[in-house]
């Protein structure tokens, strides 16, 4: 019998073999003999010194019988093993616990696999165990490697093969809880283990990714978690992600993109993104920022594949990005947009160099190349464009200047990305998808004052006279403006140019409009006016274009308008049907005619959000007049597909335009300031440009362009024209006008101190100003003021009086720009100098 010995030898043998030796039964069908185990267990607890040597017996016993196939004594060796491991707790378990896993790892070393589960199952028993003091040698490195390699099982008996992977399953998942729990934990994160652990599990999630393409997905029971290897993987990469920390987040990480790099899985990429949402939601919240590094430096690695492979691992840096965005994303906001758009440039790169390297003979392989770079350089966008706009507002505005910066904008000096070898094909499509890219980090945005949304570091390169050129930037931008402009979601009530015959059923929602927006208008909004009146005389214009002029006349009106700049939108509309009718810049009779429609469904949803009687019926009445004789004058008819163009404008009546006069006439009798409306609109050059800096270089330089340019600082010339206006003549004018050129102003001021007076002055003036009484320096001013007043009297020859009525008023023409026409007593002078 192989249990049993004679009666002589048994009773020289320890005491601990005998009780070892009676445990096993004669035949191993009968299994444990209980009575006897109670014993051993009871000697064991007794005397916990002898652990080591019970447990070291065990173990020859058990391997002498894995080698002699005693398979039967093997399952009772190990069960008597399990019942003492559970029933001890003493520190002399410590050397028992080795002998344990030495005969563990014999079993896992053995080719059945019945053994092999048997000692998965006993090292899970043990994992679950809670040792009172730390292993400080105690190492895991065999059974990480064994667990892994049963993970990747190919038995030809597909039940053994799924038995043998579950079974490695649950020992990777054993050790993950068995290190991280021990004062060692650090061990497992290395690594060489690392390496092992997490290319076994995602090989086994891969399995039930392929299932899960032919059909929906079923939710499991917990049955089923236990027999299916996928989903058991995925819950132990969940549990061994959750468990790590800021200092191993890198080492867990890294092993997947590996395993996806070998198995060629980023095209396509389901696979890819499903992994790296269960990274995202299975890691804590503010290591997120380290995954989304990762991937950022694993395309850097990768910029060098085919498309289709970057395209999938963008895809996959928006799922991580769209997972971080809700929480703390850290310091990566920057590097992301940054890295992003590098690549942009990148695959730019790409697509032209295919282009210019391609032959006939190649043609259908460099059209499928340039779509694939078309795919990367969508998803590179949408990356951005989603990122960005589930920031929060403070971080979105930084975004917006940083993604405005990197524009390729002529005439500035922004630290925008190099487009100097891609050409001017490469600039455009560089501009056309970093536009792209702000459009969607502009929506949703609400700023609570259109200065924060629209700053002048921004507004100048977004309106810059580059973005212009091409019909689709134009849109672009406008749209970007709609974004910023509508803090009211009107914008969807606005869509499509048309006659809208009554603006109170769109439901308007508006604010009085703030202090700060006026000020902004007062400041920038000549910018705006200039970019419309420009964008309304290109050639390439299509119906899109128009519509989206009027959304924007449309909202101005909506969020920024006070009397002030009604009456300048008025003029701009002037302004803009004068562009149609007198046609300096040669336009297409359907760019005309489309200028002409755009002005008329403008001036018609401006009259009736004013309201004003007057103005509304003058506007109906010409509307109703192109409906007869002129509708292509009108957005329902010129934007058909089908529409019969008149050969000229020159030969239509008055009554089909909106006249100045009578605008002016209703207007004035609402209480509104009409002077102005008399000055035609000319957009401002300079208003675009800081003092220093040269203007743009832009192909709008028509003949008012021309005209506005010679014009370009009131130091060099001023030409000052004063009308004064009698209270109940206003036919009559008395023109005085003198040429006073700069050294003339220079002398009159007096200002030819040498350098080392004026910084005596300077000094004295501060000194002043710290030192002295506040009512001393107020009536020194005071004094200085009334001087400079009575100096430019004498020089433009004329004796500032008041008039005879409040009707009196003065016209200053600097060059060839029209100013306010101002009462004679209001008028100030310092900001010609």
């Amino acid at each position: 019998m192989p249990g049993r010995v004679c009666c002589c030898c048994a009773a020289l043998r320890p005491r601990y073999k005998r009780l070892v030796d009676n445990i096993f039964p004669e035949d191993p069908k009968d299994g444990l003999v209980k009575a006897d185990m109670e014993k051993l267990t009871f000697y064991a607890v007794s005397a916990p010194e002898k652990l080591d040597r019970i447990g070291a017996y065990l173990a020859e016993r058990l391997s002498r019988d894995v080698v002699r196939h005693r398979y039967g004594y093997v399952l009772i060796a190990m069960e008597a093993l399990d019942q003492l491991l559970m029933a001890c707790h003493s520190q002399s378990i410590k050397p028992f616990v080795e002998s344990f896993l030495h005969m563990v790892a014999k079993l896992l070393e053995s080719g059945e696999p019945k053994l092999q589960v048997l000692g998965t199952n006993s090292f899970v028993k043990f994992a679950n165990i809670e040792e009172d003091t730390p292993s400080y040698h105690r190492r895991y490195d065999f059974f990480v490697s064994r667990f892994s390699a049963m993970c990747h099982s190919c038995d030809h008996d597909p039940e053994t093969q799924t038995e043998i992977r579950i079974a490695g399953i649950r020992g990777i998942q054993g050790v993950v809880r068995k290190t991280v729990n021990d004062e060692l934990r650090a061990t497992i994160w290395e690594p060489q283990h690392m390496d092992k652990i997490v290319p076994s599990l995602l090989f086994n999630m891969q399995k039930i990714e392929d299932i899960d393409r032919i059909g929906p997905p079923s939710s499991p029971t917990g049955g089923e978690k236990e027999e299916n290897p996928a989903l058991l993987a995925e819950n132990c990469f969940r549990e061994l992600l959750g468990r790590a920390t800021y200092g191993n987040m890198n080492n867990a990480v890294r092993p997947v993109f590996a395993h996806l790099d070998h198995h060629r899985l980023w095209d396509p990429n389901e696979f890819a993104v499903s992994c790296f949402k269960i990274i995202m939601y299975s890691i804590q919240a503010q290591y997120s920022h380290h995954v989304i590094q990762e991937i950022l430096g694993h395309l850097d690695v990768r910029k060098r594949d085919s498309p289709r492979v970057r395209a999938g691992i963008i895809q996959v840096l928006l799922e991580a990005v769209a997972i971080a965005a809700k929480g703390s994303i850290g310091p990566t906001v920057l590097e992301v947009f940054n890295t992003l758009l590098k690549h942009l440039r990148i695959s730019v790169d790409f697509e032209l160099g295919d282009r210019r390297s391609s032959s006939g003979s190649a043609t259908f392989s460099t059209n499928s190349k340039e779509s694939d770079e078309r795919i990367v350089q969508n998803a590179i966008i949408q990356t951005i464009g989603f990122f960005g706009s589930n920031l929060p507002d403070y971080q979105r505005s930084e975004i917006m200047m940083f993604i405005m910066g990197k524009v390729p904008v002529l005439g500035t000096t922004s630290q925008s990305l190099d487009t100097s070898h891609l050409g001017d094909l490469g600039t455009r499509r560089i501009q056309i998808m970093l536009l792209r890219s702000l459009l969607m980090v502009t929506s949703g945005y609400k700023a609570t004052t259109i200065t924060n949304a629209l700053p002048p570091p921004f507004l100048d390169p977004l309106l810059s006279p580059s973005l212009m050129e091409d019909s689709e930037l134009r849109q672009l931008v406008l749209e970007i403006l709609h974004n910023l402009i509508d803090r009211h979601d009107n914008r969807a009530k606005l869509r499509g140019i048309r006659i809208i015959p009554d603006v109170s059923d769109l439901k308007i929602k508006r604010d009085k409009i703030s202090r700060q927006d006026v000020s902004f208008m007062k400041k920038h909004g000549q910018q705006l006016y200039r970019h419309i009146y420009l964008g309304c005389k290109e050639e390439d214009n299509v119906q899109k274009n128009f519509e989206l002029l009027f959304t924007s006349l449309a909202l101005t009106t909506i969020e920024l308008a006070n009397e002030e700049v009604v009456i300048d939108l008025i003029r701009l509309a002037i302004a803009l049907q004068d562009i149609a009718i007198i046609n300096e810049d040669n336009l297409p009779m359907f760019n005309r005619c489309g200028v002409m429609a755009l002005v008329a469904a403008y001036l018609n949803f401006l009259s009736q959000m004013i309201a004003v009687p007057a103005f509304c019926q003058h506007v109906s009445k010409v509307i109703e007049t192109r409906s007869l004789e002129a509708s292509y004058f009108l957005p329902e008819t010129i934007f058909k597909d089908k529409c019969n163009l008149p050969k000229s404008l020159e030969k239509h009546e008055k009554n089909l335009f909106f006249l100045t006069n009578k605008i002016a006439e209703s207007l004035g009798g609402s209480g509104y300031s009409v002077e102005r409306l008399s000055v035609p609109y000319v957009p401002q050059v300079t208003a675009l440009f800081p003092s220093g800096k040269k203007p743009y270089k832009c192909r709008h330089k028509s003949k008012d362009e021309d005209r506005l340019s010679r014009r370009k600082s009131i130091v060099d010339t001023v030409s000052i024209q004063v009308d004064i206006l009698p209270g109940n003549n206003t036919d009559d004018k008395v023109d005085n006008t003198e040429e006073i050129t700069f050294e003339a102003l220079k002398k009159a001021i007096d200002n030819n101190g040498l350098e080392e007076q004026e910084k005596e002055k300077r000094r004295l003036v501060i000194e002043k100003f710290q030192k002295a009484p506040f009512e001393e320096i107020a009536a020194q001013c005071e004094t200085k003021a009334n001087l400079l007043h009575d100096r430019l009297a004498q020089i433009l020859e004329l004796t500032i009086r008041p008039p005879p009525s409040p009707s009196g008023t003065m016209t200053i023409t600097a060059g060839h720009a029209h100013y306010q026409s101002v009462p004679v007593y209001e008028m100030k002078f310092p900001d010609l100098f």
